[in-house]
């Protein structure tokens, strides 16, 4: 049975990952698929899937969503926006049903997300296991380089029931590696420019805003000012969250996460001595 809902998939050389993320949504009858120009299979996997391809030459995530928002041809009005390398569960599909059955005047639902890394749900080292994923595209708007910010002009509501998987290794450790190196040089160039940032952020808007995209934007700027931050980082995670907990795969993600904040701290100090990135 299809729902009145939409699927957005990005997508980049994903011919391994796309098959099952498909047949994952096969309950929808209007699935997108937002292709960067692939150099793999990507494309005629999504075309025989039955799925509308639109190619587009990646520049960073903020503006590539917000295209997306603004030029493919959604049917509904919402729209559920994973990544190849994610599935949604039976159960996350049921959930999404009755959330835009009725949705109280909620223009955006957050859907808990569950990371695996050496066949480990990270239960406990995730930043946060929340995204806005279920929205109305209408009233949807994204902003930042890199890790894009959602940021709704309406209501937002946790959706309960099921889980969104998550594969991030799926490509293996050097593909993940190459991706955040990526990701470090989009972090440091928006702090060298003070893109994406505040100017003088606010603690109580850091703490008790209940807007939780105002309040991810002023925590990072706190979090970007802090001294040591990969360290800081890796005492959050591993010991504050309780890291610990989840085993070998939990010290390896969390020393890969750490050393990928050193790229950025790096990065961002070459780049105010006037050196390349």
């Amino acid at each position: 049975m299809n729902f009145p809902i939409s699927v957005l998939i990005l997508t980049k050389d994903e011919e391994n990952n796309l098959p099952e993320c498909l047949a994952s949504v096969s309950w929808c009858d209007d699935v997108h698929v937002l292709d960067s120009c692939s150099t793999d299979a990507t494309r005629d996997i999504a075309a025989k899937s039955g799925a509308t391809v639109t190619v587009r030459p990646f520049d960073n995530y903020g503006a590539h969503q917000n295209w997306a928002l603004a030029n493919v041809p959604f049917r509904y009005p919402w729209v559920l926006n994973i990544d190849a390398d994610e599935r949604v569960t039976p159960e996350l599909a049921e959930a999404v049903r009755k959330a835009v059955s009725d949705p109280k005047g909620v223009v955006s639902f957050r859907i808990c997300r569950r990371d695996f890394f050496m066949g480990t749900w990270l239960r406990r080292v995730q930043a946060t296991a929340w995204y806005q994923r279920l929205f109305m595209y209408k009233h949807m708007r994204f902003e930042r380089l890199v890790h894009a910010i959602s940021i709704p002009d309406g209501p937002v509501a946790d959706l309960k029931g099921g889980y969104l998987d998550h594969q991030p290794f799926s490509k293996g450790i050097s593909q993940w590696v190459e991706r955040h190196n990526a990701y470090s040089s989009f972090e440091a160039r928006m702090r060298h420019d003070a893109a994406g940032g505040v100017a003088h952020p606010s603690l109580r808007k850091a703490l008790f805003s209940r807007d939780i995209g105002e309040r991810r934007i002023h925590q990072k700027e706190f979090y970007y000012r802090l001294p040591f931050r990969p360290v800081a980082k890796f005492l959050w995670m591993y010991v504050w969250k309780l890291g610990f907990l989840d085993g070998r795969a939990g010290l390896s993600y969390v020393l890969l996460i750490s050393f990928y904040e050193h790229l950025i701290v790096l990065k961002e100090a070459e780049m105010r001595r006037g050196g390349r990135s």
